[in-house]
């Protein structure tokens, strides 16, 4: 799920019925370092706007993202806030996970 805004401070957990899959799964060994990568393929939607707006603004953005493991279980959800940095660059921070399909960890 994408925000046009930084979310911060105590928040419920993001519905999982709300995201949608990707067009293609990642694996990642255990130890191992991997990416993610999505796009908002239509110019028309109301989501791509709203992302091409906030970035050519610089403004601070926020993605959840759903992911679990390659047998489908350990369900998450972790919050990236996006920072503009400088003139041209960004920084990216995990700041919030949350399990979906076992207790909490705090």
């Amino acid at each position: 799920m994408f925000y046009p805004e930084r979310l911060s401070g105590d928040v419920d957990r993001p519905d999982p019925g709300h995201f949608r899959r990707l067009t293609r799964d990642i694996y990642v060994p255990a130890g191992d370092t991997g990416f993610w990568m999505s796009a908002f393929r239509d110019p028309a939607s109301d989501e791509f706007v709203r992302a091409r707006t906030a970035i050519a603004a610089r403004q601070a953005l926020t993605i959840d993202l759903l992911y679990g493991d390659f047998e489908g279980g350990q369900c998450s959800v972790t919050r990236f806030a996006l920072l503009p940095v400088g003139e041209d660059g960004w920084l990216t921070a995990a700041g919030r996970h949350w399990n979906i399909d076992r207790p909490q960890p705090r």
